[in-house]
């Protein structure tokens, strides 16, 4: 006996504009979803993917609507047409029968709200039950999608997670009420790769356990490789290739299905060192400690200080690319900003920068007119190029605000390196006069690439800059980022999740785990012969689009558990941690002697 498909979409057709004159950008898209299967939904940004998931919902943007096409859902609490249906009852099977993991958290999630009462919000409506009991299977989901510490992430605003933390809360919140169907958009994108890989073993096990159905909205073949049964490949809003995942990834008919399994990341078996190490140090910082003090939780009680970083030490070379690697939490981008003094280290800390003047700076000492000065020097690109961008500046007044900030220039030749710099990053200067809305994700973060060249720096903080980019999109703009080294003699330090992006682009790698340096070395050093079991935990966690090399989740669970966990001589209990011990030249690990 055939079993009928969870759900089936046929024709599904959505265009913005008027209907006079339509502007289609999802065209006769047909697939089914069978109980307990995954589909993966794959293409670059524009293709369509996400339009298809939130037309499912009745959720499309302003200007959007679907012009033809059906959506049947068909589960045990009956039959129904998704796209034909009123709102009022759409809405009740929102989160409930069906839901949804959006890509960007921030803007996704109330600033007003605590994220216990978000989540909790969902399971109230969609089931009978006491606040109590609410909370409780709250919390229980924070423990399963990978929240360190559930009962603070329960009182917490979405302001005061990070992006990883953020994005475990959207994916709390869909998952919280156990749904017969979720559209996953991109819902580990934010992720570090071994939460991704837990977050990833949870959605099957989910699926196991209550027979639920997932749309897998992702341009991470490595993702799709690890979790889909079908593929949906769509590019500009139509299938260009569809079939079991197998012969699709494997043997791929279409010529944009192998270049998106071309461009993903992997790392390499084998690398070369980059550069011989110099003692020509453009940033020496020693002692990097950061801790913020608790916060009220009722009663009179204060919890318990956050140490975010604890006892860093990083050295960066001239024209040197160090990539600072670990999870969400982790102390990274806190660590960038100690060096920038956006934030201010706990007393003991030494940051010292020396310009190509050969002059030394004492940042952390710095206030004023000469922390501006400073700033100069050094620059930094964001993780997101839509919040970083202002939607009210053209792009000709974002790349000359720098220049206008420092006086540098007349009006004429500030917008005459605008053009220059627009050039650089493989735009077009005709487009000076665009807002950033008008360009793609991967051209933002050309933009934010051009502004941070803007004032000639000599040190370039990354952080996160392409895990918002799909992986053609990830690989130019990686390739960029060693053309603009070697080209103006750059430094980077390159903060990253993912251990794979940075093998081709880094010189070191510094290994962070919960506000330490757990392994520290040459590239070729730390990726040939990886030591510490949280740094063999990142690499058995980076997916790859093969389906015959899945996630090695018994390698993954050795090095990503509390470090009490892990194998001597690298375990501990509290702070009680062991040194930094030197294995071979330049090769650091902490572990005991």
């Amino acid at each position: 006996m055939t079993v009928s498909p969870l759900l089936t979409v046929k024709d599904l057709s959505v265009a913005f504009g008027p209907e006079r004159a339509p502007i289609p950008v999802v065209e006769n898209v047909s697939f089914s979803v069978r109980r307990g299967e995954t589909l993966a939904l794959v293409g670059e940004s524009g293709s369509g993917k996400t339009l298809t998931g939130k037309s499912l919902l009745g959720i499309l943007p302003k200007g959007a609507r679907i012009t033809s096409g059906s959506a049947v859902l068909d589960d045990n609490l009956g039959r129904v047409d998704l796209l034909s249906i009123p709102l009022k009852e759409l809405r009740k099977i929102r989160g409930g029968r069906v839901s949804m993991i959006f890509q960007e958290p921030m803007s996704s999630l109330s600033s007003l709200h605590t994220i216990g009462n978000q989540v909790m919000e969902a399971v109230l409506l969609h089931n009978e039950c006491s606040g109590g009991d609410a909370k409780n299977r709250c919390l229980e989901t924070f423990q399963n999608v990978g929240f360190p510490d559930p009962e603070r992430a329960f009182r917490a605003y979405p302001f005061e997670l990070s992006g990883g933390l953020r994005q475990r809360a959207m994916i709390a919140m869909a998952m919280v009420c156990k749904p017969r169907l979720m559209i996953a958009d991109e819902p580990t994108t934010a992720l570090d790769v071994t939460t991704q890989a837990t977050v990833l073993e949870l959605i099957k096990q989910l699926q196991r356990d209550n027979g639920m159905s997932v749309i897998m909205v992702t341009h991470d073949l490595g993702v799709v490789a690890n979790m889909a049964d079908n593929v949906v490949v769509l590019r500009k809003g139509k299938v260009v290739e569809s079939g079991p995942a197998r012969p699709v990834l494997m043997t791929p008919g279409h010529g944009y299905t192998r270049k998106l399994i071309n461009a993903a990341p992997e790392i390499p078996e084998n690398l070369d060192a980059r550069s011989e190490p110099s003692e020509d140090f453009i940033l020496h910082a020693t002692n990097l400690s950061k801790t913020y003090p608790g916060k009220p939780v009722g009663l009179g009680k204060m919890s318990d200080p956050v140490k975010a970083v604890q006892d860093v030490r990083i050295e960066l070379r001239r024209g040197e690319t160090l990539a600072v690697v670990g999870e969400s939490g982790s102390g990274k981008s806190t660590v960038a900003k100690l060096m920038l003094q956006a934030e201010r280290p706990d007393p003991g800390a030494s940051v010292m920068f020396t310009g190509q003047d050969g002059k030394e700076i004492d940042v952390a000492a710095l206030s004023g007119s000469e922390l501006i000065k400073f700033r100069r020097k050094v620059q930094i690109v964001f993780q997101d190029p839509f919040a970083s961008l202002s939607p009210r500046m053209n792009v000709c007044d974002i790349l000359t605000e720098p220049l206008r900030v420092h006086n540098i220039g007349t009006g004429r030749e500030q917008r005459d390196r605008a053009a220059d710099l627009m050039e650089r990053v493989g735009l077009s200067a005709d487009h000076l006069q665009r807002f950033p809305h008008a360009f793609s994700g991967g051209q933002r973060q050309r933009i934010s690439i051009a502004r941070a060249l803007a004032l000639g720096p000599e040190l370039i903080v990354c952080d996160e800059p392409t895990s918002a980019l799909d992986v053609s999109v990830q690989a130019q703009v990686l390739e960029l980022f060693k053309e603009l080294r070697d080209d103006f003699n750059l430094s980077y330090l390159f903060i990253s999740h993912d251990l794979a992006v940075v093998a081709d682009l880094a010189d070191r790698v510094a290994v962070m785990w919960r506000g330490r340096v757990v392994e520290e070395g040459p590239v070729k050093a730390l990726f040939n012969n990886p030591v510490h079991p949280y740094t063999k935990a990142l690499m058995a966690a980076s997916p790859e689009p093969d389906m015959e090399k899945p996630l090695d989740l018994a390698a993954v669970a050795l090095g990503a558990g509390e470090p009490q966990s892990w194998v001597e001589p690298f375990g501990y209990q509290g702070d009680d941690a062991p040194g930094l011990i030197e294995v071979e030249a330049g090769h650091f690990v902490r572990r005991a002697a």
